[in-house]
């Protein structure tokens, strides 16, 4: 995960003197569970001002984090207004977090998946065309990590280095920001999953499988390992939903 990502000021809860940070992350989770629908209001700044006891600067200030997260919209005298789904910045670390902490489990499974099963297999096919020797042997080291866990948790950071690094592999500098942004959300994914008995024991020779095309040069090959791990992974986030 990048390390915007992983620092992100907004992801956790912050020290008692940072109202900065408190109010971006809870104005931003009332925008993304839709408790602020699109064309809304703001609350007035008069009323911000009150609640979080700041200064206008101050307040003005978190807004403009909004603006920059492509949440809302500000235009001078008529307020902050929350802008359509489809501007927000949703690869954006808080804002995809934020997703994750609204939404209900199924539909952000739903999501992600969609998302996987038009992103991962293309990378995989793009990787085993144009990846260096030395890509090549980052993604065997992070299998090779995975081979050696001994349960789900120990598995999952070197899970999410075999995606990053295929999508870092194929060559295109947007493949790899898009395989590095989601690294969050499949973190989360992979938790989730990991609830059901034997998970990372089971998936090994599907990424196996996929490691082995890449090494072959096989884009088909890998297109297609890559799409029975995603069938594999939605019927254990299925039965993770069910279990709970």
């Amino acid at each position: 995960m990048s390390e915007r990502a992983e620092h992100s000021p907004y992801r956790t809860k912050p020290a008692g003197k940072s109202m900065h940070g408190r109010i971006v992350r809870e104005l931003g989770q009332r925008i993304v569970s839709g408790e602020l629908a699109p064309g809304e209001r703001l609350p007035p700044e008069s009323e911000l001002i009150d609640k979080y006891e700041v200064s206008r600067p101050v307040l003005r200030e978190a807004v403009r984090v909004l603006v920059a997260k492509g949440l809302v919209l500000s235009r001078q005298r008529a307020g902050a207004i929350v802008r359509p789904r489809n501007e927000w910045h949703l690869l954006d670390p808080d804002v995809l977090y934020w997703m994750i902490q609204t939404r209900p489990a199924p539909e952000f499974v739903q999501t992600l998946m969609g998302l996987r099963r038009v992103f991962e297999p293309g990378a995989a096919a793009m990787a085993a065309r144009a990846a260096t020797g030395a890509q090549l042997a980052a993604i065997a080291q992070a299998y090779d990590g995975m081979a050696a866990a001994t349960d789900g948790d120990a598995m999952l950071e070197p899970d999410l280095a075999f995606h990053r690094r295929i999508a870092e592999a194929t060559g295109n500098d947007l493949m790899a920001y898009i395989g590095n942004m989601m690294s969050l959300a499949l973190r989360e994914s992979i938790k989730l999953s990991n609830r059901v008995p034997d998970t990372h024991v089971l998936s090994l020779p599907r990424h196996k499988a996929i490691l082995v095309a890449l090494q072959n040069r096989d884009a088909t090959a890998a297109h297609q390992a890559t799409l029975l791990q995603l069938e594999a992974t939605q019927l254990d986030l299925s039965a993770a939903l069910a279990r709970d």
